[in-house]
């Protein structure tokens, strides 16, 4: 597949995606609309959504349903976007701009902005236990219970609190993987497996093989994050660039320097294809996407 055909598919799927968030979130005319307008204001028209992204193409490997899909790819952006509307907050991380804009708790309040966080999770949860068409209770049972590891002391929440607690102290390689593990890597590897989740059932070893590339990719989204936070600007990324570096947290390029975290980043980009061999041709739009995130900055 070229990059043409990439671009026009990222374009379709992202639009795919806007919509069905659009359906989900609630109307921002009904009460308590100041709530439900910082919903929307934090969720949509931003971000690459690269985890619905993700989420799709997997379901290439299974024939999933689109409708089923989205359901899926909303409910992991809802539990993203509320990652980033906590993360922004001045007893986390402390940032005033985030994809482009005013983070949440500037353009609104703090309070707000906690709710909104509080509201995204548990709409993500409601999304994901309403009835998937063709997939049994079991199976989406199992769904549910994949994103609530993902999102919770085991995955993200897990891997935030060992960031915040590794602020100004140094982290060998093994202690920083395990924190990107859980902070960003379970996320995508939610998204993925839930994508694949949602059609025709994949043998153990298929799973195997598919979980082993969700995390490679998991940290080399990371690892590549932490050189664009070195090299991109403010505009570029949409958020404050040099964020990490002026607040003494431990990254890849702080521990490696900056071209071994390249190297690195292409190190976990082939493990991650090799991954995917034996799902041959099916597997083109994961390998086009691992492609598009590992050359945001190279």
């Amino acid at each position: 597949m070229s990059n043409e055909n990439l671009v026009g598919w990222m374009t379709a799927t992202q639009q795919y995606v806007e919509n069905a968030l659009e359906a989900a979130l609630p109307d921002e005319q009904r009460a308590p609309q100041q709530l439900h307008q910082a919903m929307r204001y934090s969720t949509l028209q931003g971000g690459k959504r690269v985890r619905p992204l993700l989420a799709f193409a997997a379901g290439e490997l299974v024939a999933a349903d689109a409708a089923n899909l989205g359901r899926v790819a909303c409910a992991v952006e809802m539990i993203h976007a509320y990652s980033l509307v906590h993360d922004d907050m001045p007893c986390m991380d402390d940032d005033v701009l985030r994809r482009g804009k005013p983070t949440c708790h500037v353009a609104y309040d703090e309070a707000t902005a906690l709710l909104v966080g509080d509201a995204l999770q548990t709409l993500a949860f409601e999304l994901i236990a309403t009835p998937l068409p063709g997939v049994d209770a079991a199976q989406q049972l199992a769904m549910v219970r994949l994103l609530a590891q993902a999102s919770g002391h085991a995955g993200m929440a897990g891997g935030q609190a060992i960031d915040l607690a590794s602020v100004g102290r140094s982290l060998n390689q093994t202690e920083l993987e395990f924190m990107h593990l859980m902070k960003t890597g379970a996320l995508i590897r939610a998204a993925v497996l839930l994508g694949a989740m949602c059609g025709q059932p994949l043998s153990a070893e298929h799973t195997d093989s598919l979980d082993h590339f969700a995390k490679r990719m998991g940290l080399a989204f990371q690892v590549v994050d932490d050189v664009l936070d070195v090299e991109a600007d403010t505009a570029t990324l949409g958020k404050t660039a040099g964020k990490d570096e002026a607040n003494d947290k431990p990254t890849y390029v702080s521990l490696m320097g900056l071209q071994q975290a390249k190297q690195f980043a292409r190190e976990l980009y082939n493990d991650a294809l090799a991954a995917l061999a034996p799902f041959g041709d099916k597997a083109a739009r994961l390998k086009q996407l691992a492609d598009y995130i590992v050359a945001r900055s190279f």
